[in-house]
C-alpha cells in the first residue's frame, strides 16, 4: 500500500509531498482504462440511434421515431442525478475503489442487455419499455462514473499536474465515446444496410459483455487515493455548504455537457439529414472529430498547469458564442466530406479547450471530504437536464423551426451561461488540493 502525503512529508517542513509520480501514473493508467470501457457502453446507442429508431420505434413518422430514439437516450440521463448521490456518496464513505467497480459493472450490465432486447416486431410495447430500463441503469452507472472517476484521478495527480493528469479522464472519456463510434462505423462498412439493421447494430452493444472482465480487473488492482485517505483520517476542511458548490459546478457543466452530446452523439445523426453524408461517411467523420479531441485533450490539460485553468475555459466559451454559427452554416452549405471533416476538427478543438482543464477544475471547487457525492451531483443535474436531452432538443428545434442550423442558439445559450459562472470562480490552478 501506497504512503499516504504525510507519510512522505519533508522532514524540514510542514508541506506534504504529493504521491510519486509511479504512483499516480499506475493509478491513473487503470483507471482510465476502465474509464474507456465504461463510455464505451454508454455511448455507443448515439452512434446507431437511427437503427434503434426503426426496430423500436417503428412507423410511419420518422421524425416521431428519432424523437422516441432521443427521448429513450435522454432518460438514461434522468438516472444519472440519483447514481450521482448514491454512488458518490459511496465514493466519499466507502472509498473510490468501491464506486468504480458499482459503475463499471452496472454500465456493462445494461449496455449488455440492449444488445440482446428483440425488436418490436417481436415482442411489441415490451421492446421500447425494456429498451427505457436497460438506458436507466446505464444512467445511474454513468452518475456515479463520472464524479468518481474524476475524484480518484485529480486526487492520484502530482500537485503541479493536475490538469494534465484530470485531463486523462476526459481523453478516457472521448476514447469510449472514440471506441464506440470506430466500431459502429466498422460494423457500417463491413455489413450491408439490410445486415446492418437487422442485426449488426447489435454488435457493439454484445461486445460490452467482453469488457466486464478486463474493466473490473483494471479497478480491482487500484489502491484509494493518498487524499482519500488523508481526508479520512482528518476529516478537518472548508465548511461550505455542498449544496453551494455543488451549483457552482452544475453551471460550469452546461456549456461542457451541450457542446459534448450535441456535437459528439448527435453529430452522425445531423450529418447525414442535413449534410448530406451517408451513414457510414457520417460515423468516420465523427470518429476523426474524436481522434483530434482525444489527442488535443491532454495538450490543453497540460497547458492550464501553466497560464491557468480560466482562460482556456473561458476561451472555449467566447469561441462557441462566436464561431457555432459559422461552422454550422459551413456544413449545410454543401461542401464535401473533407469540409465536414475539418469543421469537427475544429469543434473538437473547442471542445478540448474545456474538457483538457475542466477535471482539475471542477474537482478543485470541492474539498476531499464531499468532493465525490457533491460534484457527481451538480454535474449529474447539469448532463440531465441540458446534455442528456440535447439530441431530442436539437431535433425539436429543427423540425419546430423548420431550419436545420437552429440548434447553433442552444450551444450559444449555453456558451454565455457557463462563461458568466467559471468568471466567477477563483484560479485554482495552482493551489494546494483541499
Amino acid at each position: 500500500m501506497s504512503s499516504s502525503y504525510a507519510d512522505r512529508a519533508d522532514p524540514s517542513s510542514a508541506v506534504a509531498l504529493g504521491p510519486t509520480d509511479a504512483e499516480s501514473r499506475r493509478a491513473v493508467g487503470a483507471a482510465v482504462v476502465g474509464n474507456v470501457l465504461e463510455w464505451y457502453d454508454f455511448a455507443v446507442y448515439g452512434y446507431v440511434a437511427t437503427i434503434i429508431a426503426k426496430n423500436f420505434f417503428p412507423g410511419g413518422d420518422e421524425v416521431g421515431a428519432l424523437l422516441a430514439t432521443f427521448a429513450t437516450f435522454g432518460i438514461g440521463f434522468v438516472a444519472r442525478p440519483l447514481g450521482g448521490v448514491i454512488i458518490g456518496r459511496i465514493g466519499d464513505a466507502r472509498g473510490r475503489k468501491a464506486a468504480l467497480l458499482l459503475t463499471i459493472f452496472m454500465m456493462a450490465v445494461g449496455t449488455v442487455g440492449i444488445g440482446f432486447i428483440p425488436n418490436y416486431n417481436s415482442i411489441g410495447v415490451l421492446a421500447p419499455l425494456l429498451l427505457v430500463a436497460c438506458r436507466l441503469l446505464q444512467g445511474f452507472a454513468a452518475g456515479g462514473e463520472w464524479g468518481g472517476a474524476t475524484a480518484f484521478i485529480v486526487e492520484w495527480a502530482p500537485r503541479d499536474r493536475r490538469g494534465f493528469f484530470g485531463s486523462f479522464q476526459q481523453a478516457s472519456v472521448a476514447g469510449g465515446l472514440l471506441l464506440g463510434s470506430a466500431i459502429a462505423a466498422l460494423s457500417s462498412t463491413l455489413l450491408s444496410s439490410d445486415q446492418m439493421e437487422s442485426w449488426g447494430w447489435r454488435i457493439p452493444f454484445l461486445l460490452g459483455f467482453a469488457l466486464i472482465p478486463v474493466g473490473i480487473y483494471m479497478r480491482s488492482n487500484i489502491e484509494e487515493t493518498p487524499a482519500y485517505r488523508d481526508a479520512k483520517d482528518d476529516p478537518s476542511g472548508p465548511q461550505t455548504p455542498g449544496w453551494i458548490l455543488a451549483a457552482k459546478a452544475f453551471g460550469f457543466t452546461i456549456l461542457w455537457t451541450v457542446s459534448y452530446y450535441t456535437i459528439l452523439y448527435y453529430m452522425p445523426t445531423f450529418t447525414q439529414k442535413y449534410a448530406g453524408l451517408s451513414r457510414t461517411e457520417a460515423l468516420w467523420s465523427n470518429t476523426i472529430g474524436l481522434v483530434i479531441l482525444v489527442i488535443a485533450v491532454p495538450v490543453m490539460g497540460l497547458w492550464s498547469d501553466r497560464i491557468g485553468r480560466k482562460p482556456l475555459l473561458i476561451g472555449c466559451c467566447v469561441a462557441f458564442a462566436v464561431l457555432t454559427y459559422p461552422l454550422f452554416y459551413i456544413m449545410l452549405s454543401g461542401v464535401s466530406l473533407l469540409g465536414v471533416i475539418a469543421v469537427q476538427f475544429v469543434f473538437g478543438l473547442m471542445i478540448a479547450m474545456f474538457s483538457g482543464p475542466g477535471p482539475a477544475a471542477i474537482a478543485e471547487i470541492f474539498p476531499t471530504h464531499c468532493r465525490s457525492t457533491w460534484m457527481s451531483t451538480g454535474y449529474s443535474l447539469a448532463t440531465c437536464i441540458f446534455g442528456g436531452f440535447a439530441p431530442f432538443i436539437a431535433t425539436w428545434l429543427i423540425n419546430s423551426t423548420g431550419s436545420p442550423i437552429s440548434p447553433v442558439y442552444y450551444l450559444i445559450a449555453a456558451a454565455i451561461v457557463s462563461a458568466i459562472v467559471v468568471m466567477t470562480l477563483r484560479e485554482t490552478a495552482h493551489e494546494e488540493l483541499r
